[in-house]
């Protein structure tokens, strides 16, 4: 207990949705299962009218996002990691790999490089979560393997300037909750993936992968010296699976998880597109920045504005009292706060990530409303004030 701290009053106002879960993210405004009704449940995703669902997934992703026209778009099992291990499986082993590491994603993508796949010339550029390792660092001549945005750390890349324009090995991006989010230079990528769950409030298990003209110049003149799984195979007799980038998904599909991201993609084309997408983000995190601004007891895990994650924000305690504490205490306080808001009905889910540093996450991912997070600041002033007093 630190006695000096003067608890808030309880609110009175409370969030109108009160989820700021950092996936699955919340559902869209104005979302009902009724919008769904047009799934084809209990069809073949191979008749004409599955493969002209999961064909329109891919235009309108095209479309929303701004991705080039010779970009090859495809949709994986296993959300966002099956995504990324697919390109992993597939394109790694000519070049030597950089991978970035500053958070736990990009710390998995190096134990699957290093452990898994076993590469002898892999360099691992890591840094502290809230911090991002020295881009400089990064070999021209080498594949290299990053997370746009960090959603554990509330860190990401500002931009792709870092990269050079004619890199000559690949440069793999998992961008699962930047894409929505932030501008992504897709020119400096070759290799880009996300889920339907992150930013659109999609539902999980499936995932998207882009591939340039040179990932698929590598795809097609390498063959991996490890046995591929058939989940993640994009050649088929020795060519590649041209019919995977026209709807026709290696497994089977959720019909009603493709209405869903359907639904959602429409949504955003009607409010304004990718534009207002970015917009409602960084409005979201504004909110946070100016109640951080004015609140002494929490600071940003990632304190470089410049690098600041605008969907998944994390923070810190930063009051001497409670950072003197052993880790194990302060988890519990996190833990006696999320509860409180909780019960309370006010935030669900908004725990910091396990690996990070004790404090909280809050999703300000586009489907959240700003006026939700005006109202959530004051409740967790009045949870810190209850559980530090206990």
């Amino acid at each position: 207990m630190i006695p000096h701290v003067n608890p808030a009053p309880m609110p009175v106002e409370r969030p109108d949705d009160p989820r700021f879960s950092s996936g699955p993210c919340k559902k869209r405004p104005g979302w009902s299962l009724a919008n769904l009704g047009h799934a084809p449940l209990g069809r073949s995703h191979r008749h004409k009218i599955g493969k002209s669902r999961l064909q329109q997934a891919i235009t309108l992703s095209r479309q929303l996002l701004q991705i080039p026209d010779d970009y090859r778009i495809g949709i994986t099992p296993a959300s966002d990691t099956g995504a990324m291990e697919m390109a992993l499986w597939s394109l790694l082993g000519p070049k030597p790999v950089d991978v970035l590491a500053w958070e736990s994603f990009g710390k998995g993508w190096a134990t699957d490089i290093c452990k898994q796949l076993k590469l002898p010339d892999v360099r691992v550029l890591d840094a502290p979560y809230g911090e991002l390792p020295d881009l400089s660092k990064v070999r021209d001549d080498a594949d290299i393997v990053f997370t746009w945005n960090g959603t554990t750390s509330g860190v990401r890349v500002p931009d792709g300037k870092w990269l050079a324009d004619n890199r000559q090995a690949l440069s793999i991006c998992d961008a699962t909750s930047a894409v929505f989010a932030q501008k992504i230079d897709w020119e400096k990528l070759d290799v880009i993936t996300w889920s339907w769950q992150k930013v659109m409030g999609g539902e999980a298990a499936h995932g998207m992968i882009v591939l340039s003209p040179k990932a698929v110049e590598r795809l097609e003149n390498h063959t991996p010296a490890w046995p591929v799984p058939k989940i993640f195979r994009l050649m088929k007799n020795s060519k590649l699976n041209e019919s995977f980038f026209a709807g026709s998904t290696i497994n089977t599909p959720s019909m009603l998880c493709v209405e869903d991201y359907l639904d959602s993609l429409q949504w955003a084309e009607q409010i304004g597109g990718l534009r207002v997408l970015h917009q409602r983000c960084d409005d979201n995190l504004a909110v946070l920045e100016e109640w951080v601004d004015r609140t002494p007891w929490v600071d940003f895990l990632c304190k470089s504005s410049d690098l600041r994650s605008n969907t998944g924000v994390c923070l810190q305690f930063v009051d001497p009292n409670i950072r003197s504490l052993e880790t194990s205490a302060q988890t519990a306080l996190v833990k006696s706060m999320t509860l409180l808001l909780e019960e309370e009905g006010v935030a669900f889910d908004i725990a910091g990530y396990r690996d990070a540093p004790p404090g909280l996450r809050i999703w300000c991912g586009a489907t959240v409303e700003q006026e939700d997070l005006k109202r959530l600041t004051p409740w967790l002033d009045w949870a810190y004030g209850q559980a530090v007093l206990g």
